[in-house]
């Protein structure tokens, strides 16, 4: 198990919203799907653009720059322009706090 890093407290974050937080230098979208929360790299793998500023539908979220689309629970590209995944991180909430796994 990687560190865990207190980024966030359960209920900040509304179901189907997204939240950019910081994680050891790194840039993490925090996203509530449904009462679960999921965390991936913030830059969307085409050039960059802010996922956390992304259409989030079920679990999709959208890449607000050119409409990449990635899974928020697995980081998996769902679909183009973007051809590589992103990142995604292991969340725990322990205490009423939300911390990720890096």
């Amino acid at each position: 198990m990687g560190d865990l890093i207190d980024v966030a407290a359960v209920g900040e974050i509304a179901p189907g919203e997204a939240k950019l937080v910081e994680a050891e230098g790194r840039e993490i979208a925090l996203f509530n799907c449904d009462g679960e929360y999921y965390a991936l790299d913030n830059d969307c793998t085409h050039i960059g653009g802010p996922l956390c500023e992304g259409e989030i539908s079920g679990d999709t979220v959208t890449c607000p720059w050119h409409g990449a689309e990635f899974s928020i629970k697995t980081g998996e590209v769902l679909g183009s322009p973007a051809d590589e995944n992103v990142n995604s991180y292991k969340v725990h909430v322990e205490g009423g706090r939300i911390l990720i796994e890096i």
